[in-house]
């Protein structure tokens, strides 16, 4: 019985032993890559000695609330929205050039940031908020006014969702882009109420279309400044009868309704769910989404604590190669890995546009849906095509003809081919960067890179001719 007794208490131990001892090259690897993009070999070397809890707290300590790279410098001057039904034909087409060309610049921008910065979790979770509180160019048709969405979403990237929430109800890119600035009393625009409750907040199925009829009048008044953009409140067009919703009536306004859905539980399970999804894995485990989300609620919905919930369970740290890399992952995550640097973004924003994922353009309202989503067999070949010409002799982005998938921008302007006259080119000496790391073995080289085994492990031999195998391998296309 003794012995049974000690039996038990050491499997008891087990999961607080495994928290403390050093999380390993794969634990660093993992968390790396979960919170910003890809994993450099020296950074793996810091976070390895490290238990759960120290590493964890190193890549969330002193997040940036701004980038370390300034903006284009058009960002933060005075905005006037031009009024294009007003325009002779050869000023709108000037005005629509200048606003591809920023819109370019913006999305090279961010890639910019997202390899440059010394907080990679802070973009990582600003890309988060973009696929979340979902706005888009394609609408808005305004890169000042989505560059200062991003600014946004920074500042509040791991702050207080309550106050993100009333802020991007503000936003004028999220005003124009859900056409809240046409919300008047007599005649609700039912776009905003409806969002904001199914998909920033509550998700399907724990509201009624009377709740979204009710709110839609609360948001009424609420408009953009003439020319600059900025919000205003119009007190002569809100409605300020008497409103019913979830239950609960007032003269509410639409900050009062925001208040009305921070108030329900089933949106901090709601966002919860969703950072699970985004950081951990495409199956969410109910319980521990309920624990974690009754502690985000009543935190009054810190987001930091959230995340550091998130990256301490088990469940996390057994994720690996659960989940798809996005474009973007995939290919900021192999610049940072490798120590590439491009001299300019643009032609990656454009190659990233085409396996999927444009910047500040979403597909629609809903965002990227993500996961297996971003494989069908024209992107995977891409993929693997940027990777075995970016190992095997260097490549010019965004070109390289049909197979490489071609410049279908959508921007109806010069700046297309100018970016494709200026290709940045991107070599990568995988027996180099072997060498640098002393990256010496299949095994060791296969921990730096991949979350799971090979799917097809390469024969030892040339240790630069192994980590471009590996590259290629299935397993390299998974976190």
């Amino acid at each position: 019985m003794t012995r049974l007794r000690l039996v038990l208490a050491l499997c008891a131990l087990l999961p607080a032993l495994a928290q403390a001892a050093g999380i390993g090259e794969d634990g660093a690897r993992l968390l790396l890559t979960r919170t910003g993009f890809g994993a450099n070999p020296a950074k793996i070397a810091e976070l390895a000695p490290l238990s759960r809890a120290q590493a964890v707290d190193r890549v969330l300590a002193n997040p940036r609330t701004e980038p370390l790279t300034p903006p284009p410098g058009w960002v933060m001057q005075p905005i006037e929205l031009p009024r294009y039904a007003q325009l002779p034909e050869d000023q709108k087409k000037a005005l629509r050039q200048q606003e591809n060309q920023r819109a370019l610049e913006l999305k090279g921008w961010w890639l910019g940031e997202m390899r440059a910065t010394d907080s990679p979790i802070s973009e990582k979770m600003t890309l988060f908020w973009h696929n979340h509180f979902v706005s888009g160019l394609d609408k808005v048709r305004s890169p000042e006014l989505m560059a200062r969405q991003n600014l946004l979403l920074r500042r509040e990237a791991l702050g207080n969702f309550g106050t993100l929430l009333h802020e991007i109800a503000h936003d004028p890119a999220m005003m124009r882009y859900l056409d809240t600035a046409n919300n008047r009393k007599g005649q609700p625009n039912e776009n905003f109420a409806r969002e904001v409750m199914e998909l920033f907040t509550l998700g399907e199925g724990h509201y009624s279309e009377q709740d979204i009829r009710e709110a839609a009048r609360a948001f009424t008044g609420w408009g953009m400044q003439p020319g600059s953009g900025d919000f205003i409140n119009r007190p002569r067009q809100h409605d300020d009868g008497i409103k019913t919703v979830f239950g609960q009536s007032g003269n509410y306004d639409g900050d009062q309704v925001l208040g009305l859905l921070l108030q329900r539980p089933d949106t901090a399970r709601f966002v919860t769910t969703k950072l699970w999804r985004y950081l951990v894995s495409p199956t969410p485990d109910p319980r521990s989404v309920d624990r974690l989300a009754a502690g985000f609620y009543d935190s009054g919905y810190q987001i930091k604590p959230l995340v550091r919930a998130l990256l301490m369970t088990d469940a996390f740290w057994k994720s690996g190669g659960q989940l798809v890399k996005s474009p973007v992952e995939l290919t900021v995550g192999t610049l940072v890995t490798f120590d590439l640097t491009p001299a300019d973004y643009r032609p990656l924003a454009l190659f990233n546009r085409n396996l999927g994922q444009d910047l500040f353009s979403p597909p629609n309202v809903k965002g990227w849906p993500g996961g297996d989503d971003w494989i069908n067999s024209a992107t995977l070949l891409a993929r693997k095509q940027f990777l075995a010409r970016l190992s095997g002799g260097g490549i010019n982005l965004p070109s390289g003809g049909p197979a490489m998938l071609p410049v279908a921008t959508g921007l109806d302007d010069p700046s297309q081919k100018a970016t494709e006259r200026r290709l940045t080119r991107l070599n990568l000496d995988t027996a180099d960067w072997a060498e640098r790391y002393h990256v010496d073995s299949v095994h060791r080289a296969s921990h730096l890179l991949l979350p799971v085994k090979p799917a097809s492990p390469p024969q030892a031999g040339d240790a630069g001719e192994v980590v471009r195998e590996l590259l290629l391998d299935a397993a390299y296309q998974v976190d």
